[in-house]
């Protein structure tokens, strides 16, 4: 029987999902995509052991019903875009074996990466695709897992993973190492709203004079570097400090691209980053949340500090920026206002234009908590779990970070014309994380 029919026949049926008209946030993630720009995710899992991608499509079809959510496909209603259900998923046309001589080192594993990263998803079916990657050097088989971005966001994708990835023992239904960052409930008196409101958006107003070495027309290229660190004392370095783990994530970041700027640009004293805030399970928000909401993200930037040396000094900035978004419920805000202004699309669309202004920030920087306990796909034990996301116009570079069963992995994305040795900016990341951790648990 060919793959695609046996696909089909050991599927379960998918059930019904009813038509889900783009959100705001479908629509402006799937506006940024171009001839050289993609709106998709990519999750890299390296495994111990090699498998067949014909049973990991098989396993997958047996098992997609449990995800709704990647059985659908853009379409269109009364001219409109939705999210339309495709009831016989072909997912041999989803789950696909890489034809490359091996085994691969690790230069031309990222390489290989880079090139199915580069590709755009094919928009008439399920935005989704696995390319099975072998044989590695290292041993084992690598899996290139693309999500759009508007299908879903980092905690949906995770979930996604769990429903028809991975292995359901001895991992099924582990909760989450850690809490991504997540915005606050805002205060009841509307006044204070009000302010606080104002406050979020003026904090967000783009500076359009300013510059970043990041900041450039993007090419079709792509180059990716991968990086890790240990999230227990990583933990305890940031609590030591009275600081959170996001806190310390953006300290790392800021000390790696200190260092690699000092030895390409020379010194420059801050970076203004943009920082994803996940708004699944907020009650009372404009969207609820549930097994069908696939994106529910907001954001805030604040200022990295690249001239200080010390890291527990950098630390001290970001928690305290941080702190200040986290009570006054930015990104909470800013998703409210957007969607407050669905009902004057003109305006809607200006706030948007201002908020999504290239020079608002020089990067992106997101950090999704994977899972906490090892996982199995198909009996192979996952070596690394990392995560890439697209970079966009302007921004040459993009940084994403997942954990995986305590350690904390870091994945970069850039356009090599723009940005040279990402390779090397993944090893200053790797080094600031030893850093950070030494200054903070002397001894």
């Amino acid at each position: 029987m060919p793959p695609a029919e046996a696909s089909r026949t050991e599927s379960e049926p998918i059930p019904d999902l009813a038509p889900q008209r783009l959100s705001p946030e479908d629509l402006s993630i799937l506006a940024l995509e171009n001839e050289t720009v993609a709106g998709h995710t990519c999750k890299v899992i390296t495994l111990q052991d090699s498998i067949d991608a014909a049973q990991l499509r098989s396993s997958i079809a047996g098992r997609l019903h449990r995800a709704p959510r990647l059985s659908l496909r853009l379409g269109e209603i009364d001219g409109a875009p939705w999210w339309v259900p495709d009831p016989d998923v072909d997912v041999s046309a989803h789950v696909v074996a890489q034809d490359r001589a091996g085994p691969l080192d690790e230069a031309a594993f990222r390489a290989a990466v880079a090139d199915i990263f580069r590709q755009h998803l094919d928009r008439s079916r399920p935005l989704w695709r696995i390319d099975v990657i072998g044989q590695l050097e290292s041993g084992g088989t690598a899996l290139a897992w693309r999500i759009h971005h508007a299908l879903a966001d980092g905690s949906t994708a995770m979930r996604l993973a769990g429903a028809v990835l991975w292995d359901e023992e001895p991992a099924a239904g582990a909760p989450p190492a850690r809490s991504r960052p997540r915005a606050a409930r805002p205060a009841e008196a509307s006044a204070r709203r009000r302010l606080d409101g104002i406050r979020a958006v003026a904090r967000e107003v783009p500076q359009p004079w300013l510059r970043s070495p990041f900041d450039g027309h993007i090419g079709a290229r792509r180059e990716v570097a991968f990086a890790s660190t240990a999230l227990d004392d990583l933990h305890r370095a940031a609590a030591a400090a009275g600081a959170t783990v996001n806190d310390a994530v953006l300290t790392v970041v800021a000390g790696g691209l200190r260092r690699w700027l000092e030895s390409h640009h020379g010194q420059l004293g801050a970076v203004r980053v943009k920082v994803p805030v996940s708004l699944h399970g907020l009650s009372g928000g404009p969207a609820a949340s549930g097994p069908a909401q696939g994106n529910r993200d907001s954001f805030f930037c604040l200022d990295l500090p690249l001239g200080p040396a010390d890291p527990l000094e950098r630390l001290t900035e970001i928690q305290a920026a941080t702190r200040v978004r986290k009570q006054e419920h930015d990104a909470q805000y800013l998703d409210a206002l957007m969607h407050g202004l669905a009902r004057t699309p003109r305006l809607a669309q200006f706030v948007q234009r201002v908020l999504a202004h290239p020079r608002s920030f020089a990067l992106n920087v997101s950090d999704v908590p994977g899972p906490r306990r090892p996982v199995q796909v198909l009996g192979a034990p996952v070596r690394e779990l990392y995560t890439l996301a697209e970079i966009r116009e302007q921004h040459a570079l993009r940084v994403a970070v997942v954990s995986l069963a305590g350690t904390l992995n870091f994945g970069l994305v850039a356009d090599p014309t723009l940005l040279s040795d990402v390779d090397r900016l993944a090893a200053d990341l790797q080094a600031e994380a030893g850093a950070l951790v030494a200054a903070a648990l002397p001894g």
